[in-house]
């Protein structure tokens, strides 16, 4: 196509996901044009085929296992069935509602949204094929956040009852009895959704020693202990040998010869890095199996005024990550001089039944950092906790100390644990001690009030808890 304009900007951004709008809504503020580029719907994968869907999908799961715990608590409820199309549709809404808010934010915020397939063509020029030819956009600065792609395994390609997160969260029908390949946070979450709303049965097929295997290893066993009290199948330490649709469903076969047969097989291996055929390499951005190596301190890359965000850098691939780098960037350009973000401070949730936190350090790293005996370790039984028992829940919560010095880590699992993760957040980056936080007053009966006796059992004065 022809060449129809070009423009001129303070900043370039090539990816309309979690980092990328956070970084245009932040430089807007600040003063500088912006121009954000994508190539498909402005939110990206968290907000319309990840994040929040997902926990849409895990709400409606929570409504359906409602029955089975009123019930012992004398509440005579039935539960009639799953409407495939009508959850499909409450998720449809859900993302809808938060698309068109974002529309307006992005629009309010004179951010200059360009619809279209965008390639980085030089250290300060991005090209997009938009509906009505080639737009070129010059930016003083270019921000890379192109976002992630779910992956697969060599010999497994998906479509058909192969399905990827994406698929699954369209699908019609609830399977029957569904295989997942990956025992991490996309896996479990699915387990625990499809469980909820009906599956006969659902395993889980993972080749390293636990689930959640990033997890410390408390929350890893909690979580097998859960799932397999929820009837949750999982097979540990083997990994797949090879996959294969047959003619009603599908068949999993492991590296020691076991198969496993079901209806649907999702593949829940990860996410690769999106930066295939965007131009990256070709303007001499330094690269990593696809990831973008970018300066840990500052997020920009070896070509100077290119800076990369989000899923594409190496580390957590969390929204809020995406978020928080697109804030910082946004602000460097603006000259402003923001704290640099520290992975480890960066809260991280996963949002199956019973849900995990964590925040920090978990033991083994604290141990790794600092030496076995510089760590101390405490874990508040959720049995001891009021409001826990209240809600019909187990779980813990772990404090990972500094001897003498600061909480550097806080880990738990638990129904609705994900709420507590905000004080968590606050007490690792905040480097509280356990006597700072044992003089916070909680309020009683409440979930958090947990933190808070771990808190009073590590300064040495437990209230609620044995020593």
């Amino acid at each position: 196509m022809a060449e129809t304009s070009t423009d001129q900007f303070d900043v370039v951004i090539l990816g309309g996901g979690s980092g990328g709008y956070a970084a245009a809504l932040r430089g807007a503020q600040l003063g500088q044009k912006i121009a954000l580029v994508e190539k498909d719907q402005l939110g990206g994968t968290c907000l319309h085929r990840g994040c929040v869907p997902t926990k849409a999908m895990l709400h409606v799961g929570e409504l359906a296992d409602a029955p089975s715990e009123a019930a012992a608590a004398g509440v005579d409820l039935t539960l009639n069935g799953i409407d495939a199309t009508k959850v499909l549709g409450f998720k449809d809404k859900i993302i809808g509602r938060l698309h068109k808010g974002l529309q307006g934010l992005v629009k309010s915020r004179k951010v200059e949204y360009v619809e279209g397939f965008g390639t980085l063509t030089g250290p300060n020029t991005i090209s997009v094929e938009t509906g009505s030819g080639t737009r070129t956009l010059t930016g003083k600065n270019i921000i890379l956040a192109s976002g992630s792609y779910s992956k697969t395994l060599p010999g497994i390609d998906l479509g058909g009852r192969f399905l990827d997160s994406e698929a699954a969260l369209q699908l019609p029908e609830i399977p029957k009895n569904p295989i997942i390949l990956g025992g991490g946070v996309i896996g479990v979450e699915f387990a625990s959704i499809w469980k909820s709303l009906g599956a006969e049965s659902v395993t889980i097929v993972e080749g390293l020693p636990h689930l959640v295997a990033n997890e410390d290893e408390a929350l890893s066993k909690a979580l097998e202990r859960a799932y397999k009290k929820r009837g949750i199948t999982y097979s540990l330490g083997v990994f797949t040998e090879k996959a294969e649709q047959t003619e009603n469903g599908v068949k999993v076969t492991l590296a020691d010869g076991k198969v496993f047969e079901g209806d649907y097989l999702l593949v829940a291996v990860g996410r690769g890095p999106a930066t295939s055929g965007v131009g990256y390499e070709e303007q001499g951005i330094e690269m990593d199996r696809g990831f973008v190596l970018a300066n840990k301190e500052t997020l920009e890359t070896n070509v100077p005024g290119v800076y990369a965000v989000g899923d594409i850098v190496p580390g957590l691939q969390l929204a809020h990550r995406g978020f928080a780098q697109g804030i910082f960037v946004a602000e460097r350009i603006a000259g402003l001089n923001p704290a640099p973000i520290v992975e480890s401070g960066i809260e991280r949730i996963t949002y199956c039944e019973p849900e995990l936190g964590s925040v920090g350090l978990s033991e083994k790293q604290a141990k790794e950092q600092l030496g076995e005996d510089a760590v101390e370790v405490y874990e508040y039984n959720l049995g001891g906790n009021g409001k826990s028992q209240i809600l019909g829940t187990t779980g813990f919560i772990k404090l990972v100390r500094e001897k003498d010095g600061p909480i550097i880590g806080v880990h738990m699992i638990g129904s609705r644990t994900s709420e507590l993760m905000g004080e968590a957040l606050l007490i690792v980056n905040w480097e509280a001690y356990p006597e700072d936080v044992a003089s916070l007053v909680h309020g009683h009966p409440s979930q958090h009030e947990a933190l808070g006796e771990a808190a009073l059992a590590l300064a040495g004065k437990p209230l609620h808890a044995h020593a």
